[in-house]
């Protein structure tokens, strides 16, 4: 294994070194970085231009520029980098590390967003094929898929931003719109869980009845702009994950499993008590290092009751307590809620990664930066979900097709053994090649939507510097969004070898 990752790398690192100087080469040709100051009539016009000269290395021939910034780069090696200094004199690694931590924000979440619901629909429409569901799902996948991203951010701006902006001024839900939900949630549901017509019509009807309810009280609370969801709400959701999680993964019959779901949400519900001051006004050390300890929590529970269960008791025990601290902090996130409306009135932002000038608790930070982030993750989640659920629904119909699929039903294994521990698994390989890709082309191909949205990102720094005939950012961004579709390829011959014992790497 080791031996093949070396060669990889080497590889790879060889492609890279070929590439950057035709991308170098290709830049520095790309314009005139002199033509802004050409067309000014300030009085020092020329001194500007032989500052700017001296200071991008225009009178030094291309190679000898290009080994300079190489030299700077393989610097890396050792943990020094030096990405050299843009036009203006600013080093290009402090740009590079405010432009990178603004993309990964928005790259990392959707990009988990999108595997989790294209996922989990392309396993339901694989289940429920050429059904009603599948054919409503397919359009819509390929509607989002071929959606210009520039519109559809205008429509987002439209109708989530400025609509909801206007709406929380004073919030509620007219009896039209009570309804509507209602049915929609309903025709979604019984759609998605489909069986016999009995059982269809009675999970449209609790599951409207539900909604509207839900809806009335909402409005009654005042819920939208004092939203809370307190002991009460941790407890139902803590142990609803760890009875929902027995019931994928090992069958309401496996006490052992769900016992161990039980106890780590019981460990959770005392962790909000425990932790009410500690998260006040934390950190992310602090949070960090909550998610680690309660992620340990659910797997030593998992390990101590589990019985012969052991390894799906730890991993329902460990996803139970990461939901359940999930709903911790939302709840934290709720109760401040209020307190930024009363600065921020308008919280949905448009323009921009923050709200300029902004101080405020870690929460109210967090709520501000969340707001700004909704937007843009939301397009870039659309997008991908259509790939995530047509890979996975293909997937799982190719492997469905295969002799063990056969032999596990024949040998009278449930339907969900035979989904989620035989069909799932072996389906994984290709959605795991279109992770490792889809990750990286988010990082570079996030322009766009960064442009929309004013977003001073990675790929606002690409365009800016191109546009600037700038080739010391351009070529961060190479390095950077290069590196990481090389890493992440490897990751993924590697997992293949964990997701099916027969390829070896």
């Amino acid at each position: 294994m080791l031996k093949y990752i070396l060669r990889r790398l080497g590889s790879s690192l060889l492609v890279m070194l070929g590439a950057s100087l035709l991308m170098f080469v290709l830049v520095i040709n790309a314009g005139d970085p002199l033509a802004d100051l050409r067309e000014s009539t300030a009085e020092n016009r020329e001194h500007l231009m032989q500052q700017r000269t001296r200071a991008m290395g225009l009178d030094l021939p291309w190679y000898e520029r290009y080994w300079t910034w190489l030299t700077g780069v393989s610097r890396c090696f050792i943990g020094q980098c030096d990405f050299g200094k843009n036009r203006s004199g600013q080093s290009v690694n402090e740009v590079l590390a405010l432009a990178a931590s603004s993309t990964l924000r928005l790259v990392i979440i959707a990009t988990l967003l999108a595997i989790i619901i294209g996922v989990a629909v392309g396993i339901i429409t694989a289940i429920r094929q050429y059904s009603g569901l599948d054919y409503a799902v397919t359009l819509l996948t390929f509607l989002f898929f071929s959606l210009p991203v520039f519109w559809a951010a205008v429509l987002l701006k439209e109708y989530l931003a400025i609509g909801f902006n206007n709406w929380i001024t004073d919030p509620s839900y007219s009896p039209i719109a009570i309804a509507l939900v209602a049915i929609l949630a309903a025709v979604v549901l019984q759609a998605a869980l489909g069986g016999s017509a009995k059982r269809r019509l009675l999970t449209a009807g609790v599951t409207a009845g539900f909604v509207a309810i839900s809806m009335v009280l909402f409005d009654l609370t005042n819920f939208a702009r004092a939203p809370r969801l307190g002991t009460f709400g941790i407890i139902v959701i803590g142990f609803g994950a760890a009875v929902l999680l027995t019931v994928l993964l090992a069958g309401l019959n496996n006490r052992k499993v769900l016992l161990s779901g039980a106890i780590t949400a019981a460990i959770g519900v005392v962790a909000y008590f425990a932790t009410f001051s500690l998260l006040n006004d934390p950190n992310w050390f602090i949070i960090f290092t909550l998610a680690v300890t309660a992620v340990v929590v659910g797997i030593i529970v998992g390990q101590l009751v589990g019985g012969y269960s052991k390894k799906v008791a730890s991993t329902v025990g460990a996803i139970t307590a990461v939901i359940t601290g999930i709903a911790i902090l939302a709840d934290k996130v709720m109760a401040y809620w209020p307190l930024y409306l009363e600065r921020i009135p308008r919280p949905i932002g448009t323009i921009g990664s923050e709200t300029p000038n902004f101080v405020g608790t870690f929460w109210e930070d967090f709520i501000d930066k969340g707001t700004q982030l909704l937007l843009p993750t939301i397009l870039l989640t659309l997008v991908s979900i259509a790939s995530y659920s047509r890979y996975t629904r293909s997937s799982m119909l190719e492997v469905a097709r295969q002799d063990y699929i056969r032999t596990a039903r024949a040998k009278g294994l449930n339907e969900r053994q035979v989904i989620l521990k035989h069909a799932f698994r072996n389906s994984l390989i290709p959605i795991t090649t279109i992770m490792a890709f889809d990750f990286a082309g988010l990082i570079g191909g996030a322009v766009i939507t960064e442009k929309v949205f004013g977003w001073k990102g990675m790929g606002d720094l690409f365009s800016s510097a191109l546009t600037h005939v700038d080739p010391h950012p351009v070529m961060a961004f190479f390095v950077i969004t290069g590196f990481t579709a090389i890493l992440f390829n490897l990751l993924a011959d590697i997992l293949y070898a964990v997701l099916d014992p027969r390829i070896r790497v």
